[in-house]
């Protein structure tokens, strides 16, 4: 169990699933830079930002819901949570805002799982299912929070902890993710992953005298 003063974002994870070195500049060195990708993003949660709740029959809508898990040491909001009413009982359905496509990668997925995670964690009802919503298809993709999803929030908020602790920024990637990155000027990922390559190449050649 985590101590209330050692949670990490949820962002954190899917920053971290992006990219290392993006998480560690933002979650570690606290650096952010808006683009447009970002800026749409943030336009598409302003809603659910601000909070709020409405009932439509036997279901409840909750934005801006605070999450937390001490298992797993994570916190952040969820955009919204239904409650459908089955039962007596009021089950959550977690829904994550997405301001582009569905991707090919389990990130989107993995951090909505998160979020369920946290919710079985404080309210004591299964959450084994959620959902993504993305603003370029304007629909939304059901997502079946198994066991492989669980595992993968569990493995990658072990990963951003140990980042954390250790306090150490990783290289660049200087790959095709850094066209995206809203990080990209702070980052330097070209000129910093050639420096990295010539100070190999220089201890290589140490190594063989």
């Amino acid at each position: 169990m985590y101590a209330p003063a050692d949670l990490i974002p949820i962002s954190a994870l899917q920053h971290y699933l992006y990219c290392p070195r993006q998480c560690a500049l933002i979650h570690l060195e606290q650096i952010w830079e808006e683009n447009l990708y970002t800026a749409e993003g943030r336009l598409l949660h302003r809603k659910v930002d601000r909070g709020g709740r409405e009932a439509r029959g036997d279901v409840k809508i909750v934005a801006g819901l605070p999450l937390r898990s001490l298992a797993l040491g994570i916190t952040g909001k969820a955009d919204v949570v239904e409650f459908h009413r089955r039962e007596g009982v009021w089950h959550p359905f977690p829904v994550e805002y997405k301001r582009g496509m569905p991707k090919k990668h389990d990130a989107d997925k993995i951090q909505l799982c998160a979020q369920a995670i946290c919710l079985e964690e404080m309210l004591d009802l299964p959450v084994p299912e959620g959902a993504l919503f993305y603003g370029k298809t304007r629909r939304r993709l059901e997502v079946m929070l198994n066991a492989v999803l669980r595992e993968a929030v569990r493995e990658t908020a072990e990963a951003v902890h140990t980042l954390m602790r250790q306090g150490v920024t990783p290289s660049p990637a200087a790959d095709e993710r850094c066209s995206a990155c809203s990080l990209a000027d702070q980052c330097l990922p070209r000129h910093l992953s050639r420096r990295d390559a010539a100070s190999r190449y220089l201890q290589s050649l140490q190594a063989e005298i």
